[in-house]
């Protein structure tokens, strides 16, 4: 049970992932190669401001992935001390030093806490990709060189 949860929330994170990354980052990726290779290009720049060009072009990829990043571990973090409750509630019921048998009865109890947890956490991750759509629509991380 708790791997099938495991498994649901990282194919969750997954599919959120991939629809940001073909949908904003990978045109991001590509700008900031193109403007790199203009950097480069630029025979007239020194080492130093050619290497300053590059890391300006990086800049808004960097804060995006960054961003990224943050708003999925905020949840992430949420479900983990989530399933630490359960965990908690669980060893307070049983008490020290349970007999088997009083393990195996609250083990399914922890179950469906958890999958509670992951229900929970589940529902976030579409407000948590709205968030992050918003944030890269508005170009909040675009500041290439035009």
């Amino acid at each position: 049970m708790v791997e099938r949860q495991q498994k649901r929330v990282e194919e969750e994170i997954t599919k959120l992932v991939e629809d940001i990354d073909k949908n904003f980052l990978r045109k991001m990726q590509a700008d900031m190669h193109r403007c790199a290779a203009t950097c480069y290009d630029n025979e007239s720049y020194s080492v130093h401001r050619a290497a300053n060009c590059v890391e300006n072009c990086t800049s808004s990829l960097n804060k995006a992935q960054h961003f990224i990043s943050s708003e999925i571990e905020r949840v992430q973090n949420r479900l983990q001390r989530c399933v630490m409750d359960c965990n908690d509630k669980i060893r307070d019921k049983m008490g020290p030093s349970p007999s088997q048998s009083v393990a195996d009865r609250y083990t399914s109890e922890f179950e469906n806490c958890a999958t509670s947890c992951v229900d929970s956490y589940c529902e976030m991750l579409p407000s948590v990709e709205k968030t992050i759509r918003n944030s890269l629509s508005r170009g909040e991380f675009n500041n290439l060189p035009s």
